[in-house]
């Protein structure tokens, strides 16, 4: 195989990164564009899961999971958990969505996919940065914060939402009972990744069954960013990649031999 001059090369990366471009601003207007708000509700919807949650834990407990601020303790469970929702959710659908402009030789089936990771990344990261902020702005959290192991965490769950979004992508298509299954399958998975509570309060018995949900080491992570103290020796970085980066390349593989007949279904 004859190498690619480096010219060529540049042309196709420029051609890449502008398709990813546009169907990244197309994503936008066809998601916020046409609803009234935008982009707010993008901030209003986890600010009211998170408002909901703070009332109803602050009159059962006197004090949350770790700290003394309920807000900023559902915040560093929750925000992770819906990064990977919509990073899966929306992953799984990127070909069904961008269908009628795959039929061009320009557009690929991994441009689609990229450009829907990259939107949901950059609005996911800017609704944390702004919640986190304002939350250590308004309250006392008494946090000492280190942004490494809070990162750390978010790349932790993209790279697993990114998997799990790209290996249904082909599931659902090729089998459509696959989809309704799946969202009855993941509904519990809300109550039992850590988000309510912390994992070392667990009984043994459930820790040892929970540790095998990798979502669980990824607020873990994010959760030692904000919590000096608290040391989260159960969080398995090498194993959250390992299970994300795996379930990414199975999904990459089945699609890169299917792709074509998906779309042409």
């Amino acid at each position: 195989m004859t190498p690619l001059r480096p010219d060529t090369l540049r042309a196709r990366k420029f051609r890449m990164s502008r398709t990813v471009f546009a169907l990244m601003l197309r994503e936008m207007a066809t998601t916020y564009g046409r609803s009234p708000g935008g982009y707010l509700w993008a901030i209003l919807e986890p600010a009211a899961a998170l408002a909901l949650l703070s009332v109803i834990f602050s009159l059962a407990f006197r004090s949350p999971g770790l700290g003394v601020n309920f807000p900023l303790f559902f915040a560093t469970g929750y925000l992770p958990f819906a990064m990977f929702t919509g990073m899966s959710n929306k992953m799984a659908s990127s070909i069904k969505f961008s269908r009628p402009l795959l039929a061009y030789p320009s557009v690929t089936y991994l441009d689609a996919l990229l450009a829907r990771f990259l939107l949901v990344l950059l609005t996911d990261l800017t609704i944390a940065y702004v919640f986190f902020t304002g939350i250590l702005f308004v309250y006392d959290t008494r946090t000492i914060l280190s942004v490494p192991p809070v990162l750390l965490g978010f790349a932790m769950i993209a790279v697993l939402g990114a998997g799990v979004g790209v290996l249904n992508c082909y599931l659902f298509m090729a089998f459509p009972a696959w989809e309704r299954a799946w969202h009855i399958l993941t509904r519990p998975l809300f109550i039992i990744s850590c988000v309510l509570f912390v994992f070392d309060e667990m009984p043994e018995i459930a820790q040892d069954v929970l540790w095998w949900n990798p979502i669980i080491h990824s607020i873990g992570a994010v959760r030692r960013g904000f919590y000096a103290t608290y040391e989260a020796p159960y969080v398995s970085v090498p194993y959250t990649f390992a299970v994300g980066l795996g379930i990414l390349l199975v999904g990459l593989l089945l699609l890169r031999r299917h792709h074509r007949a998906l779309i042409n279904d």
